[in-house]
């Protein structure tokens, strides 16, 4: 029977399916234990990533690899690395898992956009918020997730298609944007009626097929609520941060405080809380009203442990002909300036 020693030399030589590194480079052999009469070891592995698609495979390679050596039984418990450990690798990564936009070596900051419903103005939030770092000098990606909802392409105004080179996805530049979505591949502005696992592939491809090239952010319009494809979502992506999205009506807020549950139970970080639609403010009087009530974005970012980061008033953004983006508002729009705001503290936050 083979002896902890040995485990870990032979463990030890596999590689993390995400860092490309081996096992005794990383330290990821964290516990060895072995009992000798049942000739069983159990292992405690510590990956870039988990309960991912790449785990099973580099799980039954482990099991392989003792039993080959004498384990009759294996026994497999998996952890993630910690950041620290990640930060030490950053930068050494290959061309090729450079451009992987997933890996847990990548620069990109995810900024997932979601609401606990529809209706409230998300994907207009997460139009603007993105042209917005944009204006600012940042690279801004932009995937309309809402894959039953796409929305993003006619409120940018975006008349192109992706073009396909070298069987890599172009995405469309709007704005200073770079954007994908489900509305560029559907005809007519037909619905979608793929099931799940359909759909995984497609937000897979968005990910892996898409040549986004030297980003600073990738915001993602999520689809509204806490189903299978947010949560698909959420366990994509190595890790996020979130911006809640709602209105001031307690019942959207309370609605919206799910969403946030989802982003913590998925370990991922909430960014803040946005509330859309707080007031309408009259042209003639200047007096403001409060359409939708008071108080729901404070007390959802209160709940969730947050900042509010902006308050956005109902309004309508300019336009014409020559450069139409109807749900676009511009910089010097008084919600332009809202939202430019907004993305300023965003920035702020990450360098922090």
């Amino acid at each position: 029977m083979i002896d902890e020693q040995r485990v870990r030399e032979l463990v030890g030589q596999l590689k993390d399916p995400f860092l490309h590194k081996t096992l005794a480079e990383t330290d990821g052999i964290t516990h060895v234990s072995i009992n000798v009469e049942k000739k069983h070891v159990s292992v405690k592995l510590a990956l870039a990533k988990v309960n991912t698609a790449e785990q099973l495979p580099f799980q039954m390679k482990v099991v392989d690899t003792l039993k080959g050596a004498g384990a009759e039984s294996v026994g497999i418990r998996f952890e993630e690395l910690s950041q620290e450990v990640l930060d030490k690798f950053r930068g050494t990564a290959t061309e090729a898992e450079a451009e992987d936009i997933l890996s847990p070596l990548s620069d990109v900051e995810f900024i997932s956009i979601a609401s606990g419903k529809g209706g409230v103005g998300k994907s207009t939030v997460s139009v603007n918020i993105a042209v917005a770092l944009a204006r600012l000098g940042k690279k801004v990606g932009l995937i309309d997730a809402d894959i039953y909802g796409f929305s993003v392409p006619d409120m940018m105004g975006v008349t192109k298609m992706p073009k396909v080179k070298s069987e890599r996805i172009m995405p469309v530049e709007r704005l200073g944007v770079k954007v994908i979505s489900m509305g560029f591949f559907v005809e007519d502005n037909a619905p979608v009626v793929w099931r799940g696992p359909m759909l995984g592939k497609a937000l897979d491809q968005f990910f892996r097929d898409v040549e986004w090239g030297d980003l600073d952010y990738l915001l993602l319009d999520l689809p509204p609520g806490t189903g299978d494809i947010a949560l698909d979502l959420h366990q994509m992506l190595p890790t996020s941060k979130e911006i809640i999205v709602t209105t001031p009506h307690p019942t959207a807020a309370f609605v919206a405080a799910r969403a946030g549950a989802m982003a913590l139970q998925t370990e991922h970080e909430i960014l803040g809380v946005i509330e859309n639609m707080s007031w309408f403010e009259s042209e003639v009087t200047g007096e403001r009203e409060y359409v939708f009530g008071k108080g729901g974005g404070t007390r959802l970012a209160e709940e969730l442990r947050t900042d509010l980061l902006g308050q956005i008033p109902l309004g309508q953004p300019d336009w014409n002909e020559e450069d139409f983006a109807p749900s676009v508002y511009a910089e010097d729009h008084p919600i332009g300036k809202i939202y430019m705001e907004i993305a300023q503290e965003m920035i702020n936050k990450k360098s922090e």
